[in-house]
């Protein structure tokens, strides 16, 4: 992936993306010990690439976690069920074809934009973006 805007965490089609400082492993295993740490569950992990290596598919490694705080969630939920459709949120964890990993997200102002929330609700989703990029290069 080229080095353009969304490596510097600007939204695009409310996808942002951060080039992460660590491999894909190091990465997913950095966030669910981040997102503990801060009082978040991980829901679940994914992994694309060993489920692909299991039906006999080969692909770069890429996981993703679905992690959340009910705290912050619930009261989005409650405003609007159908925002249920993004919550928990997602952190998806892939490595490109030069060897380096990427983490993409849903961006907060996207998610409650696309559920017609007022802006103002999008800061019950933010901390997670603090957690995120503590794993993106500068």
């Amino acid at each position: 992936m080229p080095n353009d805007i969304s490596s510097l965490g600007v939204p695009h089609y409310g996808v942002i993306r951060f080039r992460s400082n660590l491999d894909v492993a190091k990465t997913i295993e950095g966030l669910e010990q981040a997102f503990a740490s801060h009082g978040l569950t991980v829901f679940a992990r994914i992994d694309f690439s060993g489920d692909a290596q299991r039906a006999g598919l080969a692909m770069r490694p890429e996981q993703m976690l679905i992690f959340g705080n009910p705290k912050s969630g619930t009261p989005l939920m409650k405003m609007e069920p159908a925002i249920g459709l993004d919550l928990p949120l997602k952190a998806l964890v892939w490595e490109d074809e030069h060897g380096d990993a990427w983490i993409a997200c849903n961006s907060p102002e996207y998610i409650v934009g696309r559920h017609e929330l007022g802006p103002e609700t999008a800061s019950q989703l933010a901390p997670a973006m603090g957690i995120l990029q503590q794993f993106a290069r500068k």
